[in-house]
């Protein structure tokens, strides 16, 4: 069904933490109380932590949803996410009641079904989710081979971080265009709030609309922007970053004391050192390098010119916490 590259893209996802950039909603109370959708019947490309996490958002209230990958053994862990994360949001939720955390569960996951058949599992889907990892021809093909299976209102949403959206949808029809939109999810997807609802020039206003109450009704606060390199929080966190590296680089202060200047500071709940361990340096090397060849706006631009202490930490493999070193040692 997916080519090698397509396939290849899908499966990582599955097996790897996803490289995405968390962010902190400012309160729950931006989301709505009451959010009404349309939307029941969701499909999510992609079992990682990522395509995992929003499965079980949207199977919490009470979506039908179907997460599709390339192999049962994906599948499998991918609903192994999601069952210890509910474990987790059960005990929180019924602290003294061992049977309801049960129900809570097995509730959840019964609204969840397990595919490896994509073009089956999106012919009566109103939503479907992409989740594999970041190669903009991999999500391209997807998208090329399952839009010609979806209902005609079908909403298409790409869970990127980096990517432009319209790139993605770019071999799309119009008609599909139009139903085409960024749905960017954070990571942990059960715990973290925001949603970035990402606007191409050709989204149509329905569009953008069903998918702010979707987002809504499944708990989350919709922070809505163009189609623009980073969307909203990458574009502000990368810089930031980026700035506090080269701080380090010119021997202003040590990393443990920039760190402990922005907690302090100004209230960050990480340093960004210690963002950028967590996040994974070779991510953040591979957006930044990404955006100053050519992002829309930001070729050439100084802000994402290439460091020589993160080029070095990258090519000595020392990329962060997945690889138990980085700025600091894990």
């Amino acid at each position: 069904m997916f080519t090698n590259a397509a396939a290849a893209a899908i499966a990582r996802a599955s097996s790897m933490t996803p490289a995405v950039l968390r962010a902190r909603a400012s309160s729950s109370s931006a989301v709505a109380a009451t959010a009404q959708s349309d939307i029941c019947r969701v499909t999510v490309i992609g079992g990682g932590q990522m395509g995992s996490g929003i499965a079980q958002v949207a199977a919490m209230k009470k979506h039908q949803v179907t997460l599709v990958d390339v192999s049962q053994e994906a599948l499998d862990r991918g609903k192994g996410y999601m069952s210890k994360s509910l474990k987790r949001v059960a005990k929180k939720k019924f602290p003294e009641d061992a049977k309801a955390q049960e129900q809570f569960v097995e509730e959840a996951l019964s609204h969840v079904s397990l595919s490896t058949n994509a073009l089956a599992s999106v012919g009566k889907a109103e939503l479907v989710v992409e989740a594999v990892v970041e190669n903009l021809k991999a999500k391209q093909e997807i998208f090329s081979t399952v839009a010609q299976a979806t209902p005609d209102n079908a909403i298409l949403a790409s869970n990127t971080s980096s990517l432009p959206i319209a790139k993605i949808a770019a071999p799309l029809t119009l008609p599909q265009r139009k139903r085409f939109i960024g749905l960017h999810f954070f990571n942990p997807v059960p715990q973290m709030k925001l949603v970035e609802v990402v606007r191409t020039d050709e989204t149509e206003q329905k569009t953008v609309d069903d998918a702010i109450a979707f987002v809504k009704g499944i708990g989350k606060a919709p922070a809505v922007c163009k189609d623009t390199p980073g969307f909203i929080v990458n574009r502000l966190l990368l810089p930031y970053m980026m700035e506090s590296i080269r701080l380090l680089e010119r021997d202003v202060a040590s990393a443990r004391d920039i760190d402990t200047a922005m907690k302090l500071g100004a209230g960050y709940p990480m340093g960004p050192f210690e963002l950028c361990d967590y996040v994974g340096l070779d991510t953040i090397k591979f957006i930044v390098d990404g955006w100053y060849k050519e992002g829309a706006g930001l070729k050439g631009n100084k802000l994402f010119e290439s460091s020589k202490k993160l080029d070095e930490l990258v090519e000595a493999g020392h990329l962060g916490v997945k690889s138990g070193k980085g700025f600091y040692d894990y």
